[in-house]
């Protein structure tokens, strides 16, 4: 059967010293399938787009920041993760170069600086799935990695990954 994700992006932006992951908290929508949990910034890619200009025109639109550096740290293909069991492919970029003042908040919920060793800590309610990848998004390893980790009724049922 044909694979047919929908195409998403994900950025992590440092903040300029590289302590500070700046995330939203996910808190502003009752109906929001993501509603208490911590995450980077991002979204669906728009029809016609490329994975780049999409992330920096989701930063844009969610953190009032403008993209001037980013990384590919790798993908994720995540079958049965939407909330219907729609299958989604994630592009996950780290962000060290922007410039611009983030927004506090957006529609979606707060926007936070959160300390990075909290985060790989992971002291904060994320999504299940999120400790076996977010390690790998902040490695010293310049490698890429490229992931599969299938959902089932809201939690990841296994996770593989290749570096390249």
């Amino acid at each position: 059967m044909a694979y047919t994700p929908i195409i998403g992006t994900l950025g992590y932006i440092m903040s300029e010293d590289g302590q500070q992951v700046l995330m939203i908290h996910r808190n502003a929508r009752p109906d929001d399938l993501h509603l208490g949990k911590y995450n980077g910034l991002g979204g669906k890619l728009e029809a016609g787009e490329d994975v780049a200009s999409g992330l920096k025109r989701e930063l844009h639109e969610e953190a009032g920041i403008e993209v001037t550096g980013m990384t590919l740290r790798g993908t994720v293909s995540w079958p049965g993760f939407g909330k219907n069991g729609e299958d989604w492919l994630g592009f996950i970029f780290r962000i060290d170069h922007w410039t611009g003042t983030p927004f506090t908040a957006n529609p979606e919920g707060s926007l936070e600086w959160v300390p990075l060793e909290r985060l790989l800590q992971f002291a904060l309610p994320l999504w299940e799935g999120d400790p076996y990848f977010i390690p790998l998004v902040f490695s010293d390893d310049p490698r890429q990695f490229h992931g599969v980790m299938p959902y089932r009724d809201g939690h990841p049922e296994s996770w593989s990954y290749v570096l390249i």
